[in-house]
């Protein structure tokens, strides 16, 4: 074969690769190019944030990148969540399971919302405030670090935390504030209205289970519900409005 005929041969050979890449990359993109997208577990992130984090770069929207790139390991790193998960379910269809991380409350210091977990545990440090998560009052302490409990003289305070945060949650409320103060007295605040549950952490509950209905009577009336000598028997509660 002639220098002439064997440099055509593998010209001819080098654009029938080219053309069966060019027609593979086609094919990868048109099949993997995500459609469907599926977020399940994000509270403090919407759906388009939690895509945009997922789905970065030039191969964003390829399932076939995106389940080279997170095989085995999730995205870590990110503020409010422990890990991302990215499943393939099908070539156009991904679904990005959100793990967020524990909180139980947060604390307004200096200019940065502290947010911890339940054994007080600084975990984040935020300068937006997450809604659904207590405000917590009342606590002293000299200094905070991200990472380490928050040093108050009494570390069980923390357990009488979660226990108010978790009956809240049992009974669908949603305190902006929760103050506890030296005596142990509790005080959760609802928009305007401040409600003093006492001292007596047995008798939380009990309360607690009324307060849904009490609310609802007491929407737009400013002023304190004393429920700190709550008269369970007799279903008699004051109000002094401001």
């Amino acid at each position: 074969m002639s220098r002439g005929r064997r440099t055509g041969f593998l010209a001819g050979i080098i654009v029938i690769i080219l053309a069966l890449c060019g027609g593979a990359c086609i094919y990868i993109k048109n099949k993997y190019t995500i459609k469907t997208v599926y977020v399940q577990g994000n509270v403090h992130y919407t759906e388009d944030e939690i895509k945009a984090l997922v789905m970065d770069g030039a191969l964003g929207d390829n399932s076939l990148y995106l389940s080279l790139k997170y095989r085995d390991r999730g995205i870590k790193g990110i503020p409010f969540i422990d890990v991302l998960d990215v499943d393939i379910l099908a070539p156009d269809t991904i679904k990005i399971m959100v793990y967020e991380k524990t909180l139980t409350g947060y604390l307004k210091y200096l200019d940065s919302y502290l947010y911890f977990d339940k054994d007080g545990e600084v975990v984040e440090s935020s300068g937006i405030r997450t809604v659904g998560v207590p405000q917590i009052t009342g606590l002293e302490f000299d200094y905070v670090v991200v990472g380490q409990k928050i040093p108050v003289d009494n570390p069980e305070i923390f357990d009488s935390i979660l226990n108010v945060t978790i009956l809240l949650k049992k009974y669908s409320l949603q305190a902006d504030k929760i103050h506890f103060s030296k005596a142990g007295s509790v005080t959760l605040y609802f928009g305007d209205v401040k409600v003093s549950l006492g001292n007596e952490p047995a008798k939380i509950e009990d309360k607690l289970v009324l307060l849904p209905g009490f609310l609802e009577t007491l929407e737009g009336k400013p002023g304190t519900l004393r429920m700190d000598n709550y008269d369970g028997d007799s279903g008699k509660y004051i109000f002094k409005p401001e």
